[in-house]
């Protein structure tokens, strides 16, 4: 399917962030402290549950991490829709290394369900990401996805029919 490898660490993905891994004017994640993820360990354009791709993430949570002093004072919390901005930055990370060209921006979720918390005493974030629709036509680069992401392997977030577009505009 494509050339790029099926799994990068954190170089690579500060790479993506500048422009450097898909090309001038593709898909990027953002830079740090926005990039909610320090790792992804699988990618593909025809796994997952669906069979239509998926992606599979860590990111290490630290006491110390940007959010936890200011979301909110006394009772720090990872904000949850940070958590939702990780699954739409590997939805879009997905499209990109499929070769897909453009640039990515989120277009919607169907659902979301908070469940748990992310607290400065967790250690690590998983997201998932499974594809329901992977299109690619003359006018229209879009993933549509389920995901949920993980603290130590208790499922906190859930979302269906996340939608990722690339644009060349």
């Amino acid at each position: 399917m494509t050339s790029f490898p099926t799994s990068f660490d954190r170089d690579d993905l500060l790479k993506c962030a500048r422009g450097e891994l898909f090309g001038p004017g593709n898909a990027q994640l953002p830079e740090p402290p926005m990039l909610m993820m320090d790792r992804i360990t699988e990618v593909s354009g025809d796994g997952g549950e669906h069979g239509k791709g998926h992606i599979v993430a860590e990111f290490d949570i630290k006491p110390d991490l940007w959010f936890f002093d200011c979301h909110f004072p006394g009772n720090p919390i990872m904000p949850g829709c940070l958590g939702l901005d990780g699954l739409w930055q590997l939805t879009g990370f997905n499209l990109g290394w499929r070769g897909w060209q453009g640039r990515g921006y989120a277009l919607g979720v169907g659902e979301v369900k908070l469940t748990g918390m992310v607290r400065p005493d967790r250690k690590m974030l998983k997201y998932y990401v499974d594809f329901t629709k992977a299109v690619q036509t003359r006018r229209l680069t879009m993933g549509v996805a389920d995901g949920r992401v993980e603290a130590d392997g208790e499922v906190i977030y859930q979302v269906k029919d996340m939608k990722v577009a690339l644009s060349e505009a």
